[in-house]
């Protein structure tokens, strides 16, 4: 199996990561995100690229998601790990906090979203019932457990369309759809991996509070004040999850 991480918000590299090189593609869907980056973190291979390219310039409704999800499987990737930047809307999800979703709610529009769309020999649906991978998702918590990261095992993802940040009245609408968390960037990317057959997991970085949850207006000081703690937790659950023994890479 290979290991691909897709860095969001906040993770444009990985320290600990030791670089071996990196390669440009162009795909049939146009270009992904930034040149995908190859190095070894605890003598494992794996594959790293930037969401939102490095520097961080694209916003999440503008991202190609073909491009980057279809260079990751030319590139004999198995296995995503999605790191994104959030929302809270649960109770548990303050600021700092990691989650590992297990379901998801598309709230996005207008986005390329399926490989499945032009000069198609037959109509393909794809079974979507666990949008994220049960076993890479029980690997990412077994990491955890490990390190004594605390996380929440699980959790609803709601996907909007940003750039904009959610009213008050969108965050109690998608708490009322079930929603513990609020990002820009899960959808389409999950249900592109499962179309091309690649094991897919998220890890969500808690920025902020949801609209109308905390107190006062969300600032980017303080989700970047936010992420620096929660995306050093992450970086060290990666590291965590590449000491598994029953992670085998390139």
């Amino acid at each position: 199996m290979t290991l691909a991480i897709i860095g969001g918000t906040g993770l444009t590299q990985i320290n600990g990561l030791t670089i071996t090189g990196q390669q440009s593609l162009e795909t049939p869907f146009g270009n992904p995100s930034a040149d995908y980056v190859f190095g070894e973190m605890n003598g494992k291979r794996l594959v790293f690229l930037a969401r939102h390219g490095n520097p961080h310039r694209i916003p999440p409704h503008k991202i190609n998601y073909r491009a980057n999800i279809w260079g990751l499987k030319q590139l004999g990737v198995t296995e995503i790990i999605a790191v994104a930047a959030v929302g809270g809307i649960g109770a548990l999800m303050a600021p700092g906090h990691i989650a590992i979703p297990d379901q998801i709610i598309d709230y996005s529009y207008g986005r390329e979203h399926t490989f499945f769309a032009d000069d198609l020999q037959h109509v393909t649906h794809i079974d979507f019932t666990e949008p994220y991978s049960p076993a890479l998702r029980k690997r990412i918590i077994h990491g955890a457990h490990n390190s004594g990261i605390s996380i929440t095992e699980t959790g609803t993802y709601g996907c909007t369309q940003g750039p904009r940040l959610e009213t008050v009245s969108e965050i109690k609408r998608m708490a009322q759809d079930g929603c513990d968390l609020v990002g820009m960037t899960g959808m389409p990317e999950a249900a592109l991996a499962r179309e091309l057959e690649l094991e897919y997991a998220n890890i969500s970085v808690v920025a902020n509070w949801g609209a109308g949850i905390g107190e006062g207006e969300i600032t980017m000081a303080e989700i970047e004040k936010n992420l620096e703690v929660g995306m050093g937790k992450a970086i060290e659950l990666l590291k965590a999850i590449t000491l598994l023994p029953d992670l085998t890479l390139v």
